[in-house]
């Protein structure tokens, strides 16, 4: 198992760049009043931080590109803002970092935005466009693709729960998007194949990042929280997994234009953080269990009954595209990534990669610098970057190849969580 980490353009680069979360940004939306304009400055700062991961030593390093950078006005490219996405890539190639790309990453340029996103039929080329650019330019220096992450998360945030943009709270909407999404994937699958192929690449893996989650009756000897249950799992992960992975599209979504059943995955991509507890459509979180600096349930076994699901649906090479914990003291942050660690080594599953989010602390969406993830410290006036000790854990953990007893003496043992304690009659 390869380890390294992972990250979104927006969530580290900064720039007033002109996209939805910026315009999100402007109408109030995330809580501590940060905007992603400042973040870790990373767009100017990348070959300080790519030259901390060669010293931290990470194999791997999964990587976005900013599409309301490279494509500022529809239809016209910025041609210095494509080369600084392969100079980088060609950077971290040069340390031994194997780069995997990530072409949609929640953010949506606000001219794409205005016309409809991914809900107008008529932008689908629009994406694709996008798509051959980046693929062409990168041509065999990078064979590793993200083509959407998480297109259950920008559909329910953004469509039926309003929390994200474009806010509305419409489950149409919410159905049509995720349809579109999982057509834009198969056909940017099928287009990045064909452009490689092209190329006379033979080592092309392509997917798209599901997160998955866990989904559990408050009450297993209640029928109704038994029903939600399968509905909850069916509606956010379990249909439009089926549409990503294998071309079949589940009630209640519609499948656009004729796309034939197949495997439109080289790789099975998780990005996994918690257990939901169900009793209504909401997430839940049961009492009396460790929790995240977020509330989020700490949930270790998780991790691997999701990559095993997914495994069953379309067999393949396991990558963990996404795992961590908000941590703002980092004070259980090692223990976090040796119990997941451990639950995947222990499965019968070919997990080949583990991607720790994050590296740096970063733009967290909605919770703005407000909640910590990162392997790293940034101190945001400065910009100063400082290695925490669950990083200084990262790199022991890779250097000797796994968790040693020694590793886990110094970082592990003493850290605990804290606890959900239900309070009150």
């Amino acid at each position: 198992m390869l380890l390294g980490t992972a990250s979104a353009a927006t969530q580290i680069e900064g720039g007033a760049l002109d996209h939805s979360w910026m315009d999100w940004w402007r109408q109030g939306h995330i809580v501590d009043g940060t905007s992603p304009e400042r973040a870790n400055d990373h767009y100017r700062l990348w070959q300080q931080d790519d030259a901390l991961m060669r010293d931290l030593g990470l194999q791997i390093a999964r990587i976005g590109v900013e599409w309301a950078r490279v494509e500022p006005q529809q239809g016209v490219f910025d041609e210095d803002a494509v080369a600084h996405y392969v100079q980088e890539a060609e950077l971290l190639i040069g340390y031994g970092i194997r780069p995997l790309v990530t072409l949609h990453h929640f953010t949506n340029p606000m001219w794409f935005e205005k016309a409809g996103a991914f809900e107008n039929p008529a932008n689908l080329p629009v994406f694709l466009r996008f798509v051959e650019k980046m693929v062409t330019a990168f041509g065999t220096r990078v064979h590793e693709y993200i083509t959407i992450n998480e297109p259950n998360v920008y559909a329910t945030n953004g469509y039926f729960f309003g929390l994200w943009p474009p806010g509305d709270r419409n489950l149409k909407r919410t159905v049509r998007v995720m349809s579109a999404l999982a057509v834009a994937h198969i056909e940017a699958y099928r287009l990045i194949h064909a452009l490689r192929e092209a190329m006379g690449a033979t080592d092309t893996r392509v997917s798209f990042a599901n997160h998955m989650r866990v989904f559990a009756p408050r009450n297993p000897r209640n029928p109704v929280h038994r029903i939600l249950t399968r509905v909850m799992e069916h509606l956010f992960q379990g249909a439009l997994s089926k549409a990503l992975c294998v071309g079949v599209f589940p009630w209640p979504l519609h499948r656009r234009g004729h796309h034939a059943r197949g495997r439109y995955c080289d790789f099975i991509a998780v990005n996994y953080y918690t257990r939901t507890t169900v009793d209504s459509l909401n997430d839940g979180v049961r009492e009396n269990v460790p929790v995240t600096d977020l509330g989020w349930e700490i949930y270790p076994e998780g991790i691997v009954d999701c990559a095993r699901k997914l495994y069953r649906l379309c067999p393949a090479p396991i990558y963990i595209t996404e795992n961590g914990t908000c941590d703002n003291a980092d004070s259980f942050r090692c223990r976090y990534i040796c119990e997941h660690l451990r639950a995947l080594c222990e499965s019968e599953l070919p997990v080949e990669r583990y991607y720790h989010w994050c590296f740096l602390d970063n733009f967290e969406w909605t919770a703005g610098e407000s909640a910590r993830f990162g392997l790293v410290e940034v101190d945001y006036p400065t910009q100063r970057r400082t290695v925490k000790q669950s990083g200084a854990f990262f790199r022991d953990v890779i250097a000797a190849g796994g968790v040693t007893e020694a590793i886990f003496e110094r970082y592990v043992r003493d850290q605990v969580y804290r606890t959900n304690v239900k309070t009150g009659g």
